[in-house]
């Protein structure tokens, strides 16, 4: 019988095994154990699935910039999959730092610290399956590659250059092979601060750092096939 979990777990092992425990399950059927509403699309409330999992593996970092299970040193991720089992979109990594960014670099960011390993818990995405029905798929544990890691300290480097010479604005989403930078915030309202091509304050929005789906989508396949 699968409940959400009373304490975090004590080893990756058993995290991991947890994970394995609640695959073949469907979100709805979580949902019923642990008395929680299921919505009836994502679109408000895109973090639900995650939150979910969360309660079951015994996550405790809640929103803190740290990693889902810090004594483990793992970050949860769900990540939506189509019948084919490739990634259905980006996946948000963490904010962005779009001020006081002297003397970061790629060890000591949140980006290598997020993603030092890894949790992936793969969900059908298809919008044609009610939320309530889609099913988890079995767990990934990612540890990256030194070519991978290379790959997104190259973007990683690149990104927080064009933040610090003022170049916010220009960022787009095609900047980046395999991480990107994008708006994030729940509206175009919420502006933060951020330097301008002069070095002044400027007010724009929050930025987030996502993997591209071809970056996801080889680690899922690597681990699949």
């Amino acid at each position: 019988m699968i409940k959400p979990a009373s304490k975090p777990p004590a080893t990756i092992q058993a995290l991991f095994e947890r994970a394995e425990s609640i695959a073949g399950f469907t979100l709805g059927e979580l949902a019923e154990v642990a008395n929680i509403r299921v919505p009836q699309n994502f679109k408000k409330e895109k973090g639900w699935s995650g939150q979910l999992l969360e309660l079951f593996l015994g996550a405790d970092a809640g929103s803190t910039p740290q990693q889902d299970f810090p004594t483990l040193g793992v970050e949860l991720k769900t990540i939506p999959i189509d019948q084919m089992g490739k990634p259905l979109e980006t996946t948000y990594v963490c904010y962005a730092p779009l001020t006081n960014i002297a003397g970061i670099n790629w060890q000591q960011s949140s980006v290598r610290n997020k993603l030092n390993c890894v949790l992936w818990i793969p969900i059908e995405g298809n919008r044609q399956i009610p939320p309530a029905d889609r099913r988890i798929a079995n767990p990934v544990l990612w540890y990256p590659s030194d070519q991978e890691l290379a790959e997104l300290q190259q973007d990683w480097e690149e990104l927080m250059d064009m933040i610090a010479l003022g170049q916010v604005e220009n960022i787009t989403a095609r900047t980046g092979a395999v991480l990107q930078i994008r708006p994030k915030a729940a509206d175009g309202s919420a502006l933060t601060d951020a330097i301008g091509a002069n070095g002044q304050r400027i007010q724009t929005r929050p930025r987030g750092f996502y993997l591209r789906k071809q970056f996801t989508g080889r680690i899922l396949e690597e681990y699949f096939s």
